[in-house]
């Protein structure tokens, strides 16, 4: 996790989000990491993910994994 929003790196979030504030924001920085944050909160903590683990965590959404 890092405290910091990096420089030069553009956030998108979901088109589906426009009827709430309430989502992640991502971020995929030269060098393969990916950064996922709050939109809320974009000065408050990061998350960083290798490409591998973003991958998987995708494969297990799409999968149906995390459906409560």
């Amino acid at each position: 996790m890092t405290l910091n929003d990096p420089d030069g790196v553009s956030w998108v979030k979901s088109t589906l989000s426009n009827l709430s504030n309430e989502c992640v924001e991502v971020a995929r920085p030269a060098g393969g990491s990916v950064f996922v944050r709050d939109s809320k909160d974009p000065s408050g903590l990061m998350l960083t993910f290798t490409q591998g683990e973003w991958r998987a965590f995708l494969a297990g959404v799409r999968n149906g994994e995390f459906d409560v």
